[in-house]
Parts: structure tokens; sequence; C-alpha cells
């Protein structure tokens, strides 16, 4: 069960990283609203889940999911940058990320 909120806790890191973009840096008030609550949500789920995963283990795959969800929803949502070195080494952090698991 620990990997599955370590999962929601990622998912809802992008949440609030996706959510900081949308709230002009927290000048805009329900933008803002959800960024907080997803910020609380998120770290709720990771002190759930390394109750019982090691921390360095989960701290690193929820920044993980984190930073490639958010650079993905960057790509589809904002229009960056999809350059070959940049998509490679989103895929090395998703690989690390898939190798945490399976060790």
């Amino acid at each position: 069960m620990a990997w599955v909120y370590l999962l929601l806790a990622g998912l809802c890191e992008i949440g609030w990283v996706l959510g900081l973009k949308y709230s002009a840096g927290l000048t805009r008030l329900w933008p803002s609203v959800w960024t907080v609550l997803s910020f609380a949500l998120s770290l709720g789920l990771l002190a759930r889940a390394v109750r019982s995963l090691p921390i360095g283990t989960a701290y690193a795959v929820w920044t993980g999911i984190g930073a490639v969800g958010a650079a993905v929803l960057g790509m589809l949502l904002f229009g960056e940058s999809r350059e070959p070195l940049r998509l490679g080494c989103i895929a090395l952090i998703a690989l690390g990320i898939a190798g945490l698991k399976l060790t």
C-alpha cells in the first residue's frame, strides 16, 4: 500500500507544481487554493508512504514523478521544448524511478 500512497503523492505533486503556474505566483485565488491543497495532500501521502519505505527511495521517487509529470505536462499544456536531449533526460529520470521501485 505504501507504493500506492507514494504514487498518489507524486501525482499530487504534479498538481501543485502546475498550480504554481496557473496561480501566477500565488496571486490568483482559486489556483492558489488548489496549489496549497495539492501540496498538503502530497506531503501527507508522502508521510504515509515513508512509514514503511526508505526515506531516500520515497523522496527520490516522489520528486521524480513530480519532475517527469511537470515536464511532460509543461510540453503539452504550455508548449515547452520537446527537443530530443530534453526528452532523453526526462526518460532517464523515469528509468531511475522504475529502478528504485524494482530494488
